[in-house]
C-alpha cells in the first residue's frame, strides 16, 4: 500500500549528523503551542509566529538548497504545525533553564571499526579475537542465506581493512570454525516453512486456524481503517521473503504523507498451532540471543531492499546516579527495584502515566495543550524532593502539567528512549522504504534490537497513547495529532541544531510515531522465525557442550569411577532439580506438568492434536479449585516450557501442545504466574 507526501520544508531535529548544521532561515523565529484567546497577548503573539514559521518554511522562494523539492517525507505545513509549536515549546523550556541539556557527542569512525563494532554487537566476537567460542559457532549454524551473506559482507570488509593497514594478521574464518571452502564462507540453514515457535520443519507447511476472534492477533480496527486487510507473516524471515527488489526506493518527491487514519492499512497476524509469543514471555538469555538475531536480521533486511543501515557511534553518557529526571533508565530501575523487586518500568513514569490515565484522558488537548512552564518546573523540583519519601501531593498536579512533566522525563533521558545507535534507521526505514509492510517489518526489528529497559517503558509509553486516541471524541486528539506531538520528544537531539536533511524528517518521526502507536501489539511480539534460531542455537550449543565433554579425558576417567561404583553422575551445577516423579521416563505424547503453587503439584497428561496450553491449565484449576493454595488464588497463571532447546518460554493459551512438545520434547512443562 502507497501512501502520499507532501513538503513543508519543516524539519526534524535527530543529531545523527555530527557536523555543525547550516542556520536555517527563520528559523531563529518562535512558534509555540497552540492556545486559546483568553490566553497573554504574549501566548498569542508567539503562536501568530509559530503559524508564519510555517508559512516561510514551505514557501517556494526558499533557497535551492532548502527546496521543497529535495523533502522525501513531510506534509503541507498546517498539518504540521503542531510539530513545530511542540519543537518551540521544548526549545523555550530549555532556554529558561527548567530543563537540562545534556550534548550527545559522536565519535568517527575509522574504516573497519564499523563492521568490527557490528559483529561484536551480533554476538560474533570470535571471528575478531580468533578464539574459538561455542556461542559463535552456534549462532553462524543458525544463519538463513541471507543472513549468512550480510555476516560475510562485514567480515570481508573487515578483514580487507585491516590488512591494508597492517595491524595483525587476521585469521580466516576457515581456521576458526574448519570450513574448506576458498574464501570465508558461512553454513546456512536452508530456507524452508518454520512452525511458529518451532523448529524448522523441513517440507512441512505451516498449520493455520480458521480466523476468529482469538486467532489472530488484529491491528488497526480502528474506526475508518481500510475494509481490505494484510497478512503477515512470521514463518520465514523477512529478509528471505524479499524476492523481487522494490523499484522505487525511495519515495517520489511528489508525493504526500496521508494523516487520515484509514490510510494505514488493517495487518492481521494468524496463529499458528505454536500461538504467538511476546517480548515478556521467553527468558532474559534467549532475549539476548534473539537481540543478536535481530541485527544480523536486520541488516540483511536492509541490504536485500538495496538500503544502507546507518549507526551512530556515540560517547556513553553517564547521566545522574540518583533522582528521577536526567537519570538513565537502567539506574532508575535498580534503584526502584529496591522498593518493588522485579518492576520493569520506573516508578516515576508509571505514575506520571496513572495520573494521566485516571483522570487526563478525556482533558481537550492533552499532551498538545502546554501547562504552565513555572508550574511545571516547580513541580519538577518538588518531585525529585519528595517522591521517594511518598510526601508529594499528586493532587495538586493538573493535566497539562502532568504531560508536561511525562515529556520533559522523556527528552531528558541521558540516551533517547529509542537509542541514539539506530535512531538513523528508524529514519531511513521511512524515507528509503515506502511500502507499509516493509516500513512494519524493519521496525518491528529495531524493537527487538531494543535493550530491555527502554522497550519495556517504550511499551508502556505506547500503551498509554492508544488510550488517548481512544479518547478522541473527547480529548480532540486522533492518531496524527498525537503522533506529531510526541515525535519532537522522540526524536529530536538535546543541543543540536537540525541541518536541511533533519529538517526534511519532521514528518518521517511522526508518521513512525503513528506506526509504533498503531501496529504496538504486532511489533511487540517476538517473530516465530528468529524464536526457530533460537532453539537451534541452544541445540547447537549443547550438542557442542556434549562433544566436549565426551573428549575431555578428565571427565571420562570420572565417569568411568562413578559407573564402577554404581553411582549417578552429578548434575551440572547450577541445573534445576526437578522430584522423581518429573524424571521418570514418560510414554510418547504424555507430559508430566509441574504446579508447584497447586494442592496438587503434579498431573501426567495424555495429549492429542486438539490439546491446548489453556486446556491443560482449566483441568488442574478443576482438580484443585478447592485445595489452592491462598497465594496462588487471584493470580494468573501460564504454562512455561523450561528447558531443552529453549530457556523459558511462556505458552500462548491457544498454543496446539502435541505440536509444542514435538518441538522440544526435552522440556519440562510448570504453571505458575507469568512475569508481569
Amino acid at each position: 500500500m502507497t501512501m502520499e507526501m507532501k513538503d513543508s520544508g519543516s524539519v526534524v531535529l535527530t543529531a545523527y549528523h555530527p557536523h555543525s548544521p547550516a542556520r536555517i532561515p527563520g528559523m531563529e523565529q518562535s512558534f509555540v503551542q497552540d492556545v486559546p484567546p483568553s490566553h497573554s497577548p504574549s501566548s498569542r503573539k508567539s503562536f501568530s509566529r509559530c503559524r508564519r514559521i510555517n508559512r516561510m518554511l514551505s514557501n517556494e522562494s526558499v533557497p535551492p538548497a532548502f527546496s521543497r523539492s529535495n523533502s522525501q517525507a513531510s506534509m503541507d505545513s498546517t498539518s504540521m504545525e503542531d510539530f513545530w509549536c511542540e519543537v518551540e515549546s521544548i526549545k523555550e523550556s530549555r532556554e529558561d533553564g527548567s530543563e537540562e541539556v545534556m550534548l550527545l557527542e559522536f565519535k568517527p569512525a575509522d574504516e573497519g571499526e564499523l563492521e568490527a563494532e557490528w559483529l561484536q554487537d551480533v554476538g560474533l566476537s570470535t571471528l575478531i579475537s580468533g578464539a574459538e567460542e561455542e556461542d559463535g559457532q552456534a549462532l553462524l549454524s543458525t544463519l538463513t542465506r541471507t543472513q549468512a551473506a550480510a555476516v560475510q559482507k562485514r567480515y570481508n570488509t573487515y578483514t580487507q581493512t585491516l590488512r591494508k593497514k597492517n595491524k595483525h594478521t587476521v585469521r580466516d574464518v576457515r581456521d576458526i570454525f574448519g570450513t574448506s571452502d576458498s574464501s570465508p564462507t558461512f553454513e546456512t540453514v536452508p530456507v524452508s516453512p518454520v512452525s511458529s515457535n518451532g523448529i524448522q520443519i523441513p517440507g512441512q507447511k505451516p498449520v493455520w486456524k480458521s480466523v476468529n476472534s482469538k486467532s489472530c492477533l488484529d491491528c488497526g480496527t480502528d474506526k475508518g481503517s481500510p475494509s481490505i486487510t494484510e497478512e503477515l507473516c512470521y514463518d520465514v524471515s523477512f529478509s528471505e521473503s524479499i524476492t523481487v527488489l522494490p523499484k522505487t526506493q525511495e519515495w517520489p518527491k511528489n508525493q504526500r504523507f496521508k494523516k487520515e487514519d484509514s490510510a494505514l492499512p488493517k495487518f492481521i497476524v494468524r496463529k499458528s498451532r505454536f500461538g504467538l509469543t511476546e517480548v515478556g514471555d521467553l527468558s532474559p538469555e534467549d532475549m539476548k540471543k534473539i537481540r543478536y538475531l535481530s541485527l544480523i536480521e536486520l541488516t540483511a533486511f536492509y541490504d536485500a531492499l538495496g538500503v544502507e543501515l546507518k549507526r551512530n557511534r556515540v560517547e556513553r553518557v553517564r547521566g545522574r546516579e540518583n533522582g528521577l529526571f536526567g537519570v538513565p533508565l537502567t539506574v532508575l530501575l535498580e534503584n526502584d527495584q529496591k522498593k518493588v523487586p522485579g518492576i520493569k518500568v520506573p516508578l516515576i513514569f508509571q505514575k506520571l502515566l496513572l495520573k494521566l490515565e485516571e483522570t487526563g484522558l478525556e482533558t481537550e488537548g492533552i499532551l498538545r495543550v502546554p501547562g504552565s512552564a513555572s508550574r511545571v518546573k516547580n513541580l519538577h523540583q518538588e518531585l525529585e524532593a519528595k517522591f521517594y519519601e511518598d510526601t508529594f501531593d499528586w493532587d495538586q498536579v493538573r493535566n497539562n502539567d502532568a504531560a508536561g512533566l511525562l515529556k520533559m522525563f522523556i527528552r531528558e533521558l541521558p540516551s533517547p528512549l529509542f537509542t541514539v545507535e539506530y535512531l538513523p534507521a528508524f529514519i531511513t526505514l521511512v524515507e528509503k522504504i515506502s511500502k507499509i509492510k516493509l516500513q512494519l517489518q524493519a521496525l518491528h526489528l529495531l524493537i527487538m534490537l531494543m535493550p530491555e529497559a527502554n522497550r519495556d517503558t517504550a511499551k508502556a509509553f505506547l500503551q498509554f497513547l492508544k488510550k488517548v486516541v481512544a479518547n478522541e471524541g473527547k480529548n480532540k486528539m486522533n492518531l496524527w495529532n498525537v503522533s506529531m506531538i510526541v515525535a519532537p520528544n522522540l526524536f529530536i537531539y538535546k543541543g543540536k541544531r537540525a541541518n536541511q536533511q533533519e529538517m526534511q524528517a519532521a514528518a518521517t518521526t511522526a508518521h513512525i510515531v503513528r506506526l509504533l502507536i498503531r501496529y504496538q501489539d504486532i511489533l511487540w511480539t517476538v517473530p516465530s522465525f528468529l524464536i526457530s534460531q533460537v532453539r537451534k542455537m541452544n541445540e547447537a550449543a549443547m550438542n557442542n557442550s556434549k562433544r566436549q565433554l565426551m573428549f575431555d579425558k578428565g571427565v571420562r576417567k570420572l565417569l568411568r569411577r562413578k559407573t564402577m561404583e554404581r553411582e549417578r553422575p552429578e548434575r551440572p551445577e547450577g541445573a534445576v532439580t526437578f522430584p522423581p516423579y518429573l524424571q521418570s521416563d514418560i510414554p510418547e505424547g504424555v507430559i508430566r506438568v509441574y504446579a508447584p503453587l497447586h494442592s496438587k503439584v503434579s498431573m501426567a497428561i495424555q495429549l492429542n492434536s486438539q490439546t491446548k496450553a489453556k486446556d491443560i491449565l482449566a483441568r488442574f484449576h478443576c482438580e484443585n479449585s478447592r485445595g489452592s493454595s491462598q497465594n496462588m488464588r487471584g493470580q494468573i497463571q501460564s504454562l512455561h516450557e523450561i528447558g531443552g532447546n529453549i530457556g523459558q518460554h511462556c505458552l500462548d493459551p491457544d498454543a496446539f501442545m502435541l505440536d509444542v512438545y514435538r518441538a522440544n520434547p526435552q522440556a519440562e512443562w510448570v504453571i505458575k504466574p507469568k512475569a508481569s
